[in-house]
């Protein structure tokens, strides 16, 4: 097992402890669950460049590593709209959105073999969706307009950049 296999695993079993955090009555609850989504987002970035720069890229790592990121992504946009932060649509909207991709994903991966790797956009849409759930966790009192427009925001990236996957997967059909 590659070293980033092993921190895309790391970062699967912190999907269960963000919520355990994030929903006690601790004073520091919410900081401790921003630091648990904070390790998670420094590993994805690091398996992804150790896999990279040392050749280690996997076909198990390419479906870890998006796993593990959506995973946490969505248990952390459940917390906060259980917490009555964000509306229920925008986990639907996510949902949605990543149940297209892993449906995508498992169509390319039985037709070709393989899935597309990450994109810069998708990688910003990642980069923003966790700065925009971060200040969310933190900031909870922020009026509930600007928290969906916030989280809209993230959701019109990471739709982005799923049609900008799409465009690539009809592409290499072709």
């Amino acid at each position: 097992m590659t070293i980033p296999n092993l921190l895309s695993l790391f970062r699967l079993l912190l999907v269960p402890v963000f919520p355990l955090v994030f929903f006690q009555s601790w004073p520091n609850a919410r900081q401790w669950a921003v630091l648990i989504y904070l390790v998670a987002f420094l590993t994805d970035i690091a398996d992804g460049w150790i896999a990279r720069r040392f050749n280690q890229i996997t076909p198990l790592g390419r479906v870890l590593d998006p796993l593990a990121d959506k995973l946490m992504t969505f248990v952390v946009i459940l917390c906060i709209t259980i917490e009555g932060i964000i509306p229920l649509w925008t986990v639907a909207v996510f949902f949605c959105k990543e149940l297209a991709m892993a449906i995508g994903s498992l169509a390319m991966y039985h037709k070709l073999g393989d899935v597309i790797s990450a994109n810069w956009l998708g990688k910003a849409a990642t980069g923003v969706f966790f700065v925009v759930c971060v200040l969310l966790v933190l900031f909870p009192a922020i009026p509930r307009p600007w928290a969906t427009g916030l989280i809209s925001v993230a959701l019109a990236m990471t739709i982005a950049a799923f049609l900008s996957y799409l465009f690539q997967y009809m592409k290499l059909l072709r």
